[in-house]
């Protein structure tokens, strides 16, 4: 029988799991993982950036930061035209999930009006959409929820009590008020964290412990490897172990067992083995395409080899009783030359969010 879903896990339950030899916890994950999801469905998304770079945030691991010098260079808000024109090109490509990111740290109400008009023509595509776009008030949520936007993305980046040590220009609670926002109005949300930022072990359970705590667990939950960006604070971070960050995916789902668990930035640096354990420890989505925002990504080619070899299959999405939900097709064999199917990712921003 499967289990309910807690939202009253303790510091140290999540750190005993964290403790586990690592083939149980493996086993327990992947147990879980059956019980909710196709173990051989991996869901594509393409993330792009929408307006880029000139956020007046100092998040220390973000290059979009006006006051860090990353080489990344403030621009506008894409158009619709432009935007629509690189969501079909994703779909062409086998994405299904098309995730939009704008480097702001609150949006001014005209701003997302811009983007509702943005989402509206993307959603018409019949692409799940995700959009990250920083703080947002009641009345900002329920006009993207209006324009038929299916997630918001809002990351809690780490524990509370690292939390100070890595972004100076909001507080924690700023980003719990959004995501009750984002609730609030019948949005599903996107949030998770980044790991790597030169956090403890308990540190990372106090984030997925604060995430399955949540009144809801969120819908989707991506999981970021910190991808270090010379002129940041975070430059010359040591490396996370690449099994402590598989760890980090195994837990993340025994926690969140119905949640989308999803495999976001950092995947450039991982080998082929890592995403394979990835997957198998609960992982069921990636990032598709060359560019995760500002920093580099699998190029798609990669990834489709990488599908065949690990005989996976997309998740996909369809229409059903007038929302765009994840689904499994199976007819998803024929889609874009995976053998199996096309490929699959998901939201987590980890610069505007």
């Amino acid at each position: 029988m499967t289990q309910a879903l807690r939202h009253d896990w303790t510091r140290d339950e999540v750190a005993a799991l964290f403790a586990l030899p690592f083939n149980e916890l493996l086993h327990r994950a992947h147990s879980l993982h059956r019980e909710h999801h196709d173990p051989n469905a991996v869901q594509v998304s393409t993330l792009l950036s929408i307006k880029t770079g000139g956020c007046p945030e100092d998040c220390a691991y973000c290059p979009q930061a006006a006051r860090y010098d990353t080489g990344v260079k403030a621009q506008k808000l894409m158009s619709v035209d432009a935007v629509v024109a690189r969501a079909q090109a994703a779909k062409d490509a086998g994405a299904s999930r098309f995730c939009m990111g704008a480097a702001w740290r609150s949006p001014k109400d005209r701003d997302v009006a811009k983007v509702a008009e943005i989402v509206s023509a993307v959603k018409a595509l019949g692409l799940e959409t995700c959009a990250t776009l920083g703080m947002l008030d009641g009345n900002q949520a329920q006009a993207l929820k209006r324009a038929g936007l299916d997630y918001y993305n809002h990351n809690l980046d780490t524990a509370p009590e690292f939390y100070s040590e890595i972004i100076h220009t909001r507080d924690y609670q700023d980003r719990l008020d959004t995501l009750e926002h984002v609730r609030s109005v019948g949005l599903k949300t996107c949030c998770g964290g980044i790991v790597g930022m030169g956090e403890t072990r308990t540190q990372r359970a106090g984030l997925l412990q604060t995430l399955a705590n949540l009144p809801e667990h969120p819908q989707s939950v991506p999981i970021n490897q910190l991808v270090q960006v010379a002129g940041t604070p975070l430059e010359g971070t040591e490396a996370l172990d690449p099994f402590e960050f598989v760890r980090t995916i195994a837990v993340a789902r025994i926690l969140m067992p119905a949640s989308m668990v999803r495999l976001s930035a950092g995947r450039q640096q991982m080998d082929d083995t890592v995403q394979a354990l990835c997957f198998f420890a609960g992982a069921n989505s990636i990032f598709y395409g060359e560019k995760l925002l500002t920093t580099g990504n699998p190029d798609v080619e990669h990834d489709r080899r990488l599908f065949q070899r690990l005989d996976l299959h997309p998740l996909q999405v369809v229409e059903e009783a007038g929302t765009v939900h994840a689904d499994i097709l199976e007819d998803a064999a024929a889609s874009e030359g995976y053998g199996a199917g096309s490929c699959g990712s998901a939201c987590g921003c980890s610069a505007a969010a």
